[in-house]
């Protein structure tokens, strides 16, 4: 990023949250640079939850059939093109002012097209001064594991993992990776952990 850009630029603070879990939600608050682009947003929105960056994704207003789309734009995203664009946004080119523009703005991040996790951002403030790194700033909840089905797979692991009778429930555990006496903790969130990821990346 060169100097002008700093300069001349606002910060954002973002909410950002998972739809359709509950109980507990999960989401995360993330200040980023008003130069950053979305290319850069997804990075972040994958490290302050804790996804692993293996899918595709997208961001528009409202979600499938919302326009504009912006994505990756590359050959592999055009032979699986679930939004039918002949011509996406490219994520990388496109900075969040130019379609950030005022307090309380809603957008829509998709993560991993089969599983279907679908971030609701909202923009809470702009703030006047300017930013040289995302820092995240609090959160709520445990990252959904990769590849378990979306929402509703998700509410089957976590019903089975909490009844240790449950006939699948230590093949849950085995797939998961959890030790014989670890469990799955739904409202596990260690800002400090994150935090001391976002310095290591960006600070």
């Amino acid at each position: 990023f060169d100097k002008e850009d700093i300069q001349n630029s606002h910060t954002f603070q973002f909410k950002i949250q998972i739809k359709g879990i509950t109980k507990p939600p999960v989401w995360r608050r993330v200040k980023i640079p008003s130069y950053y682009t979305f290319g850069d947003m997804h990075e972040i929105i994958q490290q302050a939850f804790g996804w692993e960056t293996y899918h595709m994704f997208s961001f528009s207003p409202t979600g499938y059939g919302s326009y504009p789309v912006i994505q990756e734009v590359n050959d592999e995203i055009e032979d699986f093109n679930v939004f039918d664009l002949d011509d996406p946004i490219d994520a990388d080119e496109t900075k969040l002012a130019e379609i950030f523009k005022k307090e309380g703005q809603k957008y829509t991040y998709i993560y991993d097209f089969g599983d279907d996790w679908i971030h609701k951002i909202t923009l809470e403030k702009i703030l006047k001064k300017p930013s040289k790194a995302p820092v995240c700033l609090s959160g709520k909840g445990k990252c959904p594991p990769e590849d378990c089905g979306g929402v509703w797979g998700y509410e089957e692991i976590k019903e089975t993992l909490r009844d240790k009778e449950h006939p699948q429930y230590k093949e849950y555990k085995e797939w998961l990776g959890l030790e014989e006496d670890e469990e799955w903790d739904e409202k596990e969130f260690d800002l400090k952990k994150i935090q001391e990821e976002f310095e290591k990346i960006y600070g």
